[in-house]
């Protein structure tokens, strides 16, 4: 024991001569943050930096790719002064409603398709059809249907929103494990209980990919939807800006889009993590 100490003391005491120190500094820190996020977003980083370069030196056309903190600076203008915040929430009431109603009807009709074979035989081909049929050429259809009103902008994106959300709760439903199913029944469980405490928490992860899908669906048709028939909406801008050509406007009510994207996709991360926990990985 002595003999350890006589060799730790020596050690130390020439760490704090050297100016050593245990804590970590802030370049440490720094480099530690650098490090965590490069791998992630270091190709991110270095496209926009490329494109921020090459627009101010002239390599590519600053008139048609204008540099990032002209982008930024329209983007920020039109929010300030309240151009675009009509536009966004008209955007989000369409594409809220479409997303809404998909969720309504996408997971139960896909937990009761899910558990009966039977059904799920006789309407998968129709859904199979419906699918592949794109809702953008469909689109043409809704309007003479329901006129060039909101009804026929909602129903394109509930359309495409749908199959996603359906599909992945079909899939969820098939792929829990029988052998929990047969235990729950040998322990005398009914149907509903079975539902309740097996096939609906394990169909849960499935069913978030589905959402995820869809979320990201509803606002790619959001676009298409606005560019038909609309006077206000973030899809409405881009194309009027484009028009008018007001191109950093324009870049600017993309990157925007791009933006609700990810905020929805983050929120549903979120949440799923809160609904499932057990079925995340130990840290």
């Amino acid at each position: 024991m002595a003999y350890e100490i006589n060799q730790v003391l020596p050690r130390s005491f020439s760490r704090l001569k050297s100016g050593e120190s245990n804590t970590p500094t802030f370049a440490s820190h720094v480099r530690g943050v650098l490090a965590s996020l490069l791998p992630r977003y270091g190709l991110l980083i270095g496209f926009l930096a490329l494109w921020q370069v090459s627009s101010t030196r002239g390599w590519i056309n600053p008139a048609i790719f204008p540099p990032l903190n002209v982008i930024l600076s329209a983007l920020w203008t039109n929010l300030a002064n309240g151009a675009l915040l009509d536009d966004i929430v008209i955007s989000l009431q369409r594409s809220g409603t479409a997303f809404a109603f998909a969720v309504v009807v996408g997971i139960p009709l896909g937990l009761f398709m899910g558990q009966f074979r039977a059904v799920e035989q006789a309407l998968d081909p129709i859904l199979q059809l419906f699918r592949q049929t794109s809702a953008l050429a469909l689109y043409p259809v809704f309007i003479l249907l329901l006129g060039l009103g909101e009804t026929s902008k909602i129903f394109v994106i509930f359309w495409a929103t749908l199959f996603p959300v359906l599909l992945a709760t079909i899939g969820g439903v098939k792929e829990v494990d029988r052998k929990l199913i047969e235990m729950a029944r040998t322990y005398g469980a009914g149907p509903l209980t079975i539902f309740r405490r097996v096939i609906l928490p394990a169909s849960v992860p499935a069913i978030f990919v589905g959402l995820r899908l869809s979320a990201t669906t509803a606002l790619l048709l959001l676009i298409a939807a606005e560019m038909i028939g609309a006077n206000k909406g973030i899809g409405f801008q881009v194309m009027n800006a484009q028009y008018n050509f007001q191109i950093p406007l324009m870049f600017a009510a993309i990157l925007l889009l791009a933006f609700l994207g990810l905020a929805a996709n983050a929120l549903l991360v979120l949440l799923q993590r809160r609904l499932c926990r057990w079925s995340q990985p130990n840290a």
